[in-house]
């Protein structure tokens, strides 16, 4: 029988190896190094040595950036100032998104608004290419007067939408019992400021006044504490319990009971609209996550 002897420095590297496939990026704050503009780029701008993002939207064309990694699991934020004034027609959004017909994605939209109502946070999630998992939210604040964060919390787990640190929203793995859940694609971070005055504001009645423009949405501070998605072999090793996956443990598998008072405070008073409660449209036949605990 054959004997083999192990040299201790590539059992040393083999071991760093891992350690490096496993551990988690961190994104911090600088647009020059994460993002590029993927559209619309020659009338936006990043500035403020690379801390500061503007998206313009005018009559030519709005704008669109994507990070240049791709993430499975972890935490992704932005500091957002929406577009002031009449916003109506316009879209925000900010969203995590494979590619491909059957992709998945996380989204945040801002849909616009007249002068004096209030925006709509707007949430979905699609899983291989399917989606019409909305849920629909009024700010309790004024977004377009500073910046707030905005963050997509995901983990093998549960995503949890937050805003400002409170959550409005969970969506639970339930893979298990036939739910689908995004878990084996590498998102990679959009956002984009567009016209979609044919649906976003009261259905499309309200169109953009073009008198209003350039229309600017503002950036700060893009962070992404999540695991690198270098192919296929990231499904299981960005899922694995381990400390440098952070969000594997225990705390991150469930809302505190002080963070589900805040989500139940925000669901009870500024949620407008709710796919598990939309009978009509489905005619009865409700997805199957709608009859399951959420948090």
């Amino acid at each position: 029988m054959a004997s083999f002897s192990y040299s201790p420095i590539l059992v040393a590297l083999s071991v760093f190896a891992l350690a490096l496939a496993l551990r988690p990026a961190s994104v911090d704050a600088n647009f020059y190094e994460s993002i590029y503009f993927n559209w619309g780029g020659q009338q936006s701008a990043i500035s403020g040595n690379g801390e500061d993002l503007n998206l313009v939207l005018d009559k030519t064309s709005g704008s669109g950036i994507q990070s240049y990694q791709a993430f499975l699991f972890g935490s992704i934020e932005m500091l957002v100032k929406l577009v002031p004034g009449n916003s109506a027609g316009t879209v925000t959004a900010y969203y995590l998104s494979s590619t491909g017909d059957r992709h998945d994605e996380i989204d945040f939209e801002f849909l616009g608004n007249v002068s004096g109502q209030p925006y709509i946070i707007h949430t979905n999630v699609f899983v291989q290419g399917n989606g019409s998992r909305e849920q629909q939210f009024y700010p309790w604040f004024d977004p377009t007067a500073d910046y707030h964060n905005y963050t997509i919390h995901w983990n093998p787990a549960a995503i949890v939408w937050y805003v400002d640190s409170v959550p409005i929203r969970v969506y639970r793995n339930y893979e298990s019992q036939g739910v689908p859940f995004p878990n084996k694609q590498g998102m990679t971070v959009y956002s984009s400021l567009w016209n979609a005055d044919n649906w976003a504001t009261r259905g499309g009645l309200e169109k953009i006044d073009w008198n209003s423009a350039p229309f600017v949405a503002r950036y700060r501070n893009f962070r992404a504490r999540a695991c690198r998605w270098t192919g296929p072999s990231s499904i299981n090793q960005c899922a694995v319990n381990s400390p440098a996956n952070w969000w594997t443990s225990p705390e991150y598998k469930q809302l505190s009971y002080a963070k589900q008072g805040q989500m139940k405070w925000v669901r009870d008073n500024y949620m407008m609209y709710d796919y598990c409660r939309d009978y009509k449209r489905f005619n009865g036949n409700m997805p199957p996550e709608c009859f399951k605990p959420q948090f």
